[in-house]
């Protein structure tokens, strides 16, 4: 009996009837029936050459594997899959640094406010990941689904001033943290079949990965939660409804911890493809944010609930969030477009110092054209800003926690960089928006902000099938100033940020996602506002990364 391609491991099953016919053999696993050797090419099947009928190798992520899910490990429908993920970033930046506000400086007979902006980052996770999925290959639905993901992660960052790595100077400038997750954990299960055409009803329970839209705007993040999905219409409708009760995220890892975060998130959202115009999928969502009263030091030892700014006293934010996208082409041309609206009450808010009822709004639109190997792309991104700080109507958007990617993604300076001010940042790390909160992962939705203006250009290039090359520019705007302008006394600040330009490469050397390189260079042009937000600094505001991505099927 000559085995299959691909390396099966052992079989679980035993014949239940012997061979009785010297023409036929009984094989009762169906994955495993085997073929003839083929040397097409009379080499010998050596490593590395594209053979129809490869034998198969244990470690070996391209052809069919057991450790991939493509064979069962037990009976007829029990697969595994093993996934191990390293990835490792390095990155040189430029922000603006402030001298610490005690009487120490990390160099003597120094005077400036704003010190030396050089810092390097590094973080560094390893992921080994198992599904157990019984089902019957990929057409039909899973009957039921285990997920186990834990991760470690390695971060060290690097300043030239004191007061930043922690507001103990004796800490000096230079901070090294280690953190291990069981960062994905869940369980599904499919509760009924819809109709005949494989529509299904489905719960999952427990860590797991959510996003709320297409491009990550409001909420992107792996948590707890319970989660009820779907489809109907023959996969054409495609549904979700999840409540989230957040854990609490370690501040240098970004990975969950098991402490309760006391925030309560719910989300629903529908989708509907070949929505009017073919190839145009429209999406409907509601989402609430109930972000508990609590008070926090992260682990560097800063506050972070509530915002250190103004009567910094716990408060409670419950928001609304009515959101409407689309995602697809019209012919030739692509296009992306997310609205929010964000509806609720603030009890407290630091910053104003009074209750604010919440009105505010987010919108975002991507237009682009292929031809060739060229992606042409246009964009604009809206988000209100808060004209009156001392009124109790907050109307500055803010989102939950959000990871877009849009207008030069993680490429961008803006996008990738958080810019602290004072006490808070002036946009978060892997965010757009300007909301003047402490931090992303363990802050609260701050509404009263200033918003943003942001248009953008950009083309992709598919310099070779192994190599691509992103260009983006954006031009930056506050929406308004008064907020800043109270938060800073200063009577007037211009709304024009500057002007973001940036560049990345993907380089992948197998032509595959097992193994890819990315490199990015932006930087930040300063514009009237920016300057007059940082006391005229100008000196350069730009980052250099370098990412490292190492994915495996099998492990090894």
């Amino acid at each position: 009996m000559e085995p299959p391609t691909g390396y099966t491991g052992m079989s679980s099953i035993l014949l239940r009837e012997g061979q009785s016919d010297a023409h036929f053999v009984p094989v009762e696993d169906r994955w495993r029936i085997g073929y003839p050797e083929y040397d097409r090419y009379g080499n010998g099947h050596p490593v590395g050459s594209d053979y129809l009928y490869q034998p198969g190798r244990i470690l070996d992520p391209f052809n069919q594997n057991v450790l991939k899910g493509d064979f069962p490990i037990a009976g007829q429908h029990l697969f595994m899959d093993v996934t191990a993920l390293a990835l490792s970033f390095q990155e040189f930046r430029q922000i603006p640094t402030a001298t610490t506000p005690f009487e120490s400086t990390a160099r003597p007979f120094e005077f400036n406010f704003f010190g030396r902006p050089n810092q390097y980052f590094t973080t560094n996770y390893f992921v080994l990941a198992f599904d157990f999925t019984h089902g019957d290959a990929a057409f039909k639905p899973a009957d039921w689904k285990i997920r186990l993901a834990p991760t470690f992660n390695f971060n060290n960052l690097s300043v030239n001033e004191l007061g930043i790595v922690s507001p103990n100077v004796l800490q000096g400038t230079t901070r090294t943290r280690e953190f291990w997750a069981l960062q994905e954990a869940f369980v599904e299960t499919k509760l009924f079949d819809a109709s005949t055409d494989y529509d299904f009803t489905s719960v999952r329970i427990g860590n797991q990965l959510f996003n709320n839209d297409f491009r990550g705007f409001l909420f992107f993040d792996i948590n707890r939660a319970i989660r009820l999905f779907g489809t109907r219409n023959a996969n054409r409708d495609q549904w979700n409804i999840a409540y989230f009760r957040q854990w609490e995220k370690d501040t240098n890892s970004f990975l969950n911890t098991f402490n309760d975060r006391r925030q309560n998130l719910v989300f629903a959202n529908y989708y509907r493809q070949d929505f009017i115009i073919p190839g145009y999928t429209a999406q409907i969502s509601v989402a609430v944010d109930d972000d508990e009263p609590s008070f926090k030091f992260d682990k560097n030892r800063f506050l972070v609930r509530p915002d250190p700014v103004g009567v910094f006293r716990p408060h409670h934010v419950d928001a609304v969030y009515l959101g409407w996208a689309g995602d697809g082409h019209v012919g030739r041309f692509n296009l992306t477009h997310q609205l929010y609206w964000a509806l609720g009450r603030d009890s407290l808010n630091p910053m104003a110092n009074q209750p604010q009822t919440i009105n505010a709004q987010m919108f975002a639109i991507e237009g682009s054209y292929d031809r060739d190997w060229v992606r042409f792309r246009s964009s604009f991104f809206y988000s209100s800003g808060d004209k009156n700080i001392q009124n109790s109507h907050a109307t500055g958007f803010d989102t939950i926690l959000d990871g877009p990617n849009f207008a030069g993604g993680p490429f961008s300076y803006w996008n990738r960089q958080q810019i602290p001010l004072f006490g808070v940042n002036l946009v978060q790390r892997l965010s757009l928006v300007p909301d003047l909160r402490s931090s992303k992962i363990q802050g609260q939705a701050n509404f009263v902000n200033p918003g943003l203006l942001l248009p953008s250009v950009g083309a992709d290039f598919d310099i070779t099938p192994k190599l691509k090359v992103l260009t983006n520019a954006n031009l930056l705007w506050f929406d308004a100033t008064n907020v800043l302008e109270h938060f800073l006394f200063n009577g007037h600040l211009d709304r024009f940020i500057g002007t973001d330009l940036s560049i990345g490469l993907d380089y992948r050397p197998l032509v595959s996602e097992n193994v890819s390189f990315i490199y990015g260079l932006s930087g930040l042009i300063p514009g009237q506002g920016f300057r007059d937000l940082y006391n005229n600094y100008s000196d350069r505001t730009n980052s250099v990364f370098i990412g490292m991505f190492f994915f495996f099927n099998l492990a090894f």
